[in-house]
């Protein structure tokens, strides 16, 4: 497995990353224990250390989950990210970000204990909460690293002036935000500014959401409770539109011979040494395709092929619904 350092202060972890929301949020449908916690096992062997979650995954389900998989693995043998803040509702509504000092610390103190551990590698407010600076924020973040609770702050979905303002009060190891083919608007201004910061970026996203992952087709009906339904990337006309654009993406990947998600993963991967995809693997059986991925070698003419498949902007629809839309920094 490749390591990268995730910018000039972070830790060093695998260059493939693995998103455990899947596991336990429900978001994608329902999900099986016994082949998640096998999933977390298999990611491990095969030489991923990067495993990211946050404390409203399936309220706290997600860290017990991932403590029962980790337990008796050495502590230095994986790195933790975790992102808080999320408010939601006894019927899974949202109900806002919570940035406030004092709030840091409570859902520190609850993520240790679920979590069963001591330390957290990388702790990041999920999303920007309005009524709070960001620098009290991270502020609270620091003072954890001092006590010895957390090691590094990362962010979530922020744009250029948040990422400055976070940077100015403690240095950023990585901001995790959306990234993909088909989810390019960070090119703009954010990537920039992390680059020139020196902030490494955890790309989620990578397969849209299953959408570019070569798995999906119109006919495939979503698992009570998986949310992709009701995104405008998955409706209508829009699916459509997007889904020949997978098509386009296929027949560059059978050329050079590996899967559609193995290309769209190596693209992400490509884009630079500070980035580090997150494979949100539910089963060992996309996990064992992911893999491969950082073995696919694009070429100049391979990534010319690949945008002029997928160009900047192709896509038809928002990521997500426009009421999540609104809680977004950036890469909209």
């Amino acid at each position: 497995m490749q390591t990268v350092t995730l910018g000039k202060t972070g830790p060093t972890v695998s260059k493939l990353g693995l998103g455990a929301m899947g596991m336990s949020h429900g978001v994608y449908g329902p999900a099986d224990r016994s082949e998640s916690i096998a999933t977390v096992h298999a990611a491990l062997d095969a030489g991923v250390t990067l495993i990211d979650t946050g404390d409203f995954y399936g309220m706290g389900h997600n860290e017990l989950l991932l403590a029962e998989a980790l337990r008796g693995r050495p502590r230095d043998s994986y790195v933790l990210s975790v992102k808080f803040g999320g408010l939601r509702g006894p019927d899974m509504s949202w109900n806002g970000q919570d940035g406030r000092p004092e709030a840091v610390k409570n859902f520190l103190a609850y993520t240790l204990t679920r979590l069963g551990t001591d330390h957290i590698d990388i702790y990041r407010p999920a999303r920007l909460d309005p009524a709070v600076p960001i620098e009290e924020t991270v502020g609270a973040i620091k003072e954890m690293i001092e006590a010895g609770f957390v090691r590094h702050v990362g962010l979530s979905e922020v744009g250029p002036d948040t990422i400055r303002r976070a940077a100015a009060v403690h240095p950023i190891a990585d901001l995790q935000i959306e990234y993909s083919l088909i989810s390019r608007a960070i090119e703009a201004d954010v990537l920039p500014t992390l680059r020139e910061l020196g902030i490494g970026l955890t790309a989620y996203g990578v397969l849209s959401r299953g959408l570019i992952s070569g798995h999906w087709n119109a006919d495939r009906g979503g698992d009570p409770g998986d949310f992709r339904g009701h995104t405008p990337r998955f409706s209508g006309d829009n699916l459509d539109h997007n889904l020949s654009l997978v098509e386009a993406l296929r027949r560059v990947a059978t050329t050079k011979g590996c899967t559609v998600a193995q290309l769209a993963i190596a693209w992400v991967a490509a884009r630079g040494d500070d980035i580090v995809p997150l494979i949100g693997a539910r089963t060992r059986d996309r996990l064992s395709e992911a893999l491969p991925a950082l073995d696919v070698d694009l070429t100049a003419d391979d990534l010319a092929e690949i945008e002029k498949a997928v160009p900047a902007g192709a896509a038809k629809g928002d990521r997500y619904p426009t009421a999540m839309m609104n809680t977004l920094g950036a890469g909209n």
